[in-house]
């Protein structure tokens, strides 16, 4: 089988080796890990995404929103450091310019973010990863040259303000359905929700203090695994 087949929709694919590699990566991680000092029970992100490797995660986003900028790029660095040595994939938050410093594989963006094609011109072997909301937004993030979506908040959450509906299981469907390219979920999720959402048709689940603010992150990454990992199969 040729390795880009892999890819969620096997006709949206950008004409870069390197983009597609990693685009493979991120639909065969599962688990989506986000970081956030302020959740980590008083832990440094290092910490934690030295255990979350240990753990088996093999996809990382790093999202510090309340970290000045020069802090926040020696932490990608060091990130970066700790996920090429573990062959993991290292998305960074919000930051096109932090993420080309420190080779990282990818951005996520929001809406309100930087443009997403302007950041596909400026990185074009990078994933470019979007959040969306609704249809409209996917299809938006998509035509733009997104590589990935994000469909959220799935279930109330505590990690970002947001004042909309939370979309549940009927929004991941509807959003999922107009998906021409690899998508993650996040909102909300604890253990207990991957069988459901694995129903619903996610592949890639993200969350944020299922890790960060376990007892042993190491522990609670493995078991998060296996919880997705047993709702595959």
């Amino acid at each position: 089988m040729n390795p880009e087949s892999r890819i969620q929709n096997p006709e949206f694919r950008i004409k870069n080796p390197l983009h597609n590699e990693r685009m493979i990566r991120f639909r065969e991680a599962g688990l989506y890990f986000v970081t956030s000092q302020t959740l980590s029970a008083g832990r440094t992100t290092p910490e934690i995404v030295k255990a979350a490797l240990a753990g088996g995660v093999t996809l990382i986003q790093l999202r510090e929103k309340e970290m000045p900028l020069r802090d926040y790029v020696k932490l990608a660095g060091d990130v970066r450091a700790l996920t090429a040595d573990a062959g993991a994939l290292l998305i960074i938050n919000d930051r096109v310019d932090v993420a080309m410093a420190v080779g990282a594989d990818g951005v996520h963006l929001g809406q309100e973010d930087f443009p997403i094609a302007e950041a596909r011109r400026l990185a074009p072997d990078m994933l470019i990863g979007a959040s969306t909301h609704s249809v409209e937004e996917a299809l938006r993030a998509q035509a733009e040259g997104a590589s990935t979506i994000n469909i959220g908040p799935i279930y109330p959450t505590g990690t970002k303000v947001w004042e909309g509906d939370y979309l549940g299981l009927g929004g991941l469907k509807t959003i999922s359905g107009v998906a021409r390219v690899p998508f993650s979920v996040m909102g909300g999720i604890k253990a207990a929700h991957i069988p459901e959402l694995i129903k619903a048709g996610a592949r890639t689940i993200a969350l944020v203090t299922a890790i960060t603010a376990a007892s042993d992150p190491e522990s609670a990454a493995r078991e998060l695994l296996k919880t997705l990992r047993d709702a595959l199969s």
